[in-house]
């Protein structure tokens, strides 16, 4: 999962902004982040591995110089960490094209031999964003021939083809925001629109400006009105006059985004394709509650505590629902990453006692109903309800307000192996001993789905695949999936750096 920034304004720099937008999208990945901006037709990149904070310092930011520029923060797709693949990328022909990317190609090893065989470009790294960057330059570079005292003239209408080719060639999730030197600033959403991508801008009269980005909640922090969510299939194209192009690029289109992204990973504060995720996890909470009171009308929970962040508000609904008190027992380290996605169970299972500590008080005697966004491997849960007994608890309960997860995710989530999802091959009772609870609640699909359906404007259908094994895309075959048990398996995991220097051209310390 990456976060992915852009902005083009009438006058710079905006370094400053696409460090305070980076910093709202923190949440998206903590494991690198770069920023490149274009001065005068050269671009100034500076990435490392890190926290947005860690990788920039004051110096950097000054350095980087211009009025157009894209932004990157990520999780690594496979296991795998290198400053080398943080982004944003860069390839040099044709014109000059740097591009950050959110998402997960399905048919990377196919496009990489056919990118090799028959173009004769080199792929260097593990990243498909790179595949990606490569296949864009490619169909950008067909059929042009620039004759020896021609000037290279690139029109909207030749990014748009290479979109075209490049989403009738690639399969998979990709947003993307990028930089042609010299000509501007595009964006391209893949056709199912999975990933998400907003479109925004600023105009008081004398400040014009263009934003894209994965979630809202960037974009008008910044001070960016939203303007639309790009279309699945759509790319826009932005030059450096402010002149906005937007146009379909796929025949075969349909809105399918990933439902988690309303469970999980975006902030509460967005809005993504007309739905706002905070309405969807107050639906999500109430959905919960009217199944706990057809199950167990007679409960016996005395209090409702989330586990924070993602679980608050749909525990604080369900609680209302219920009729019960809703308590903060738990306090979370925010300087901790997100505990399913880090390498190996032991690091895992160190990284849960430090997020976490409980208020005792809240736990004594009583019978908590713990409410979570989810359950994956099972170790936070497992762990977090170990921690409520040894407070006091009299009895405990969980409420996970996603369905079980049983299927990995191949859109650019890291999620672990299919062996390792607790809900891979057990019930919800023998989930239910494994974590040490005395009830546990599952939200049912059907519910999950109208949850997050309520506008009649927004989607209709979603990517659940890692709750129904149904993948939107049609490549995704068991053998794929094998492929991807061996790279996901923690024994298989291996979290290194290749190299240890940050990464920066021009100007960069």
């Amino acid at each position: 999962m990456c976060g992915i920034l852009g902005i083009l304004a009438n006058k710079g720099p905006i370094s400053n902004l696409l460090y305070d937008g980076l910093l709202v999208l923190q949440h998206r990945g903590q494991d690198a982040a770069g920023i490149v901006v274009c001065e005068d037709n050269k671009l100034h990149l500076r990435k490392d591995n890190g926290l947005v904070n860690d990788v920039f310092e004051k110096e950097h930011i000054e350095n980087l110089r211009g009025r157009l520029g894209i932004a990157h923060v990520r999780y690594p797709t496979a296991g795998t960490s290198s400053a080398a693949e943080a982004q944003p990328l860069y390839v040099n022909h044709p014109y000059g094209i740097s591009l950050a990317h959110n998402g997960n190609l399905t048919n990377a090893e196919e496009l990489t031999n056919e990118l090799y065989q028959e173009n004769l470009r080199h792929i260097n790294t593990n990243s498909d964003s790179e595949i990606l960057l490569n296949i864009l330059a490619n169909e950008l570079e067909k059929g042009r021939k620039i004759e020896p005292e021609q000037v290279p003239n690139l029109k909207p209408k030749d990014l748009f083809e290479a979109v075209r080719g490049v989403n009738a060639r690639c399969s998979g999730a990709y947003a993307v925001v990028g930089i042609i030197a010299g000509y501007g600033l595009f964006a391209f959403r893949d056709p199912n629109g999975i990933r998400p991508l907003i479109f925004g801008s600023i105009n008081d009269g004398e400040n014009q400006s263009w934003g894209l980005s994965s979630e809202s909640v960037a974009l008008n922090s910044l001070g960016f009105e939203t303007v639309s969510d790009i279309a699945p299939g759509e790319a826009i194209f932005i030059d450096n006059n402010g002149n906005v192009f937007r146009e379909q690029c796929s025949d075969n289109v349909k809105l399918s985004p990933c439902i988690f992204e309303y469970v999980y990973f975006a902030r509460p504060d967005s809005v993504i394709d007309g739905i706002s995720v905070h309405q969807a996890r107050l639906n999500l909470g109430s959905r919960m509650a009217q199944k706990i009171k057809r199950a167990w009308p007679e409960h016996d929970i005395d209090v409702v505590i989330p586990v924070p962040d993602s679980g608050r508000i749909s525990a604080i609904q369900l609680a209302n629902e219920l009729g019960v008190d809703y308590r903060e027992g738990l306090v979370k380290n925010r300087y901790i990453g997100r505990t399913f996605i880090m390498p190996g169970q032991t690091i895992r299972r160190d990284s849960v006692r430090k997020k976490l500590n409980t208020i005792n008080p809240e736990f004594e005697g009583k019978r908590v109903l713990l409410v979570d966004d989810s359950i994956v491997r099972g170790n936070t849960s497992r762990k977090i309800v170990e921690m409520a007994r040894k407070s006091g608890a009299k009895k405990v309960y969980f409420a996970s307000t996603a369905p079980p997860v049983k299927y990995p995710n191949v859109y650019g989530i890291d999620m672990p192996a299919s062996s390792e999802l607790i809900a891979s091959s057990g019930d919800v009772e023998k989930i239910g001993k494994s974590i040490g609870v005395d009830k546990l609640f599952y939200q049912d699909l059907e519910d999950l789905v109208k949850s997050v359906q309520f506008n009649p404007t927004g989607p209709q259908e979603f990517d659940t695949s890692c709750f129904s094994g149904t993948y939107v895309t049609e490549n995704v075959s068991t053998e794929y999936l094998q492929k991807l048990e061996q790279i996901r398996n923690d024994s298989a995991k291996q979290h290194s750096v290749l190299s240890e220097e940050p990464v920066g051209i021009h100007n960069q310390s």
